[in-house]
């Protein structure tokens, strides 16, 4: 996905997410819910997250410079690992936290309507967000299953708000329940139960996207269509016998590195050895916009 739609996705997702965090606060100061108020939470810490992920965004499109030579690219990813510390810390803790709280000190849930219409907008703008956030992966992975693009992409801003608007359909259900039962039982405890478990479905989301994201800010390769167009554009060539090598680097959002060893045929002589180098790299561009760099070495063996 190119920068430009990863941020309309965030832009669109920071502002329901405003809306949705004040809505909730407000009716959990009304009810009284614990679940209620851990929503609130998980909201106002998702609206945060956004903020991170825009000032990622802006680092990662930064030209490259001298100290940078191949751009801040991985600012993205930096700012991503925030974003999933966010999640565990501001959204997961502090869910379990007055989870707890309740459960040992239970307050009576009052104006239970109150409650159950805000869960029910919200639920409809979250789940709403995150089918645009599918729609935005849908459209990048091909014919890859879902749940393997999910796992490989590394389009980590979108694969964020997809999970935080997931996590966010299933605790806004999670809080309903608990609101129910706590209304119908007249047991305040099961509120704090239901806070607890949003608490838990965060946190491990938090650990499921840091692990994606570590990947990427370790160095992980691009994706294995990448090297594959590259092969394919070397096949057939005059000059180039057998690809060696090939290596690929993922270094921002939309920012790829190619280094790759290529055979060169007898008898061509070096003019002919720089116009297809040069064409080669056209054509690899031309095919994968994201290639930023290509660094090719001629050589008879690996």
């Amino acid at each position: 996905m190119s920068a430009g739609g990863s941020l309309k996705v965030i832009l669109g997702s920071l502002a329901a997410n405003l809306g949705i965090a004040a809505a909730k606060g407000a009716a959990a100061v009304v009810t009284g819910s614990g679940a209620m108020m851990a929503e609130a939470i998980h909201s106002a810490a998702d609206c945060t997250n956004q903020v991170l992920l825009l000032i990622g965004a802006k680092q990662a499109a930064a030209p490259p410079d001298e100290a940078h030579p191949m751009g801040r690219g991985r600012a993205a990813y930096f700012w991503s690992f925030l974003v999933a510390l966010m999640i565990f810390a501001g959204g997961g803790v502090m869910s379990v936290r007055e989870g707890v709280h309740k459960v040992l000190h239970p307050d009576p849930v009052e104006h239970v309507w109150v409650g159950f219409a805000v869960l029910g907008v919200s639920l409809v703008l979250e789940a709403a967000a995150a089918v645009q956030c599918k729609r935005a992966l849908d459209a990048a992975r091909g014919d890859r299953p879902f749940l393997a693009h999910l796992a490989q992409t590394t389009d980590v801003d979108v694969v964020i708000l997809f999970a935080e608007n997931s996590a966010a359909v299933a605790g806004l259900l999670l809080a309903m329940a608990a609101l129910a039962l706590a209304a119908s039982t007249g047991d305040a405890r099961w509120d704090g139960v239901g806070s607890i478990a949003v608490g838990v479905l965060l946190t491990l989301v938090a650990f499921f996207l840091s692990r994606e994201v570590k990947s990427l800010l370790e160095g992980e390769r691009a994706d294995p269509d990448v090297e594959r167009a590259f092969r394919e554009e070397a096949a057939g060539s005059q000059v180039w016998g057998d690809v060696l090598r090939v290596i690929t680097l993922q270094q921002g959002p939309g920012q790829v590195m190619v280094a790759a060893k290529l055979a060169v045929n007898p008898g061509v002589d070096a003019s002919a050895l720089a116009r297809a180098m040069n064409d080669l790299e056209a054509r690899v561009r031309a095919r994968r916009p994201e290639v930023k760099w290509q660094f090719i070495e001629p050589d008879i063996a690996d």
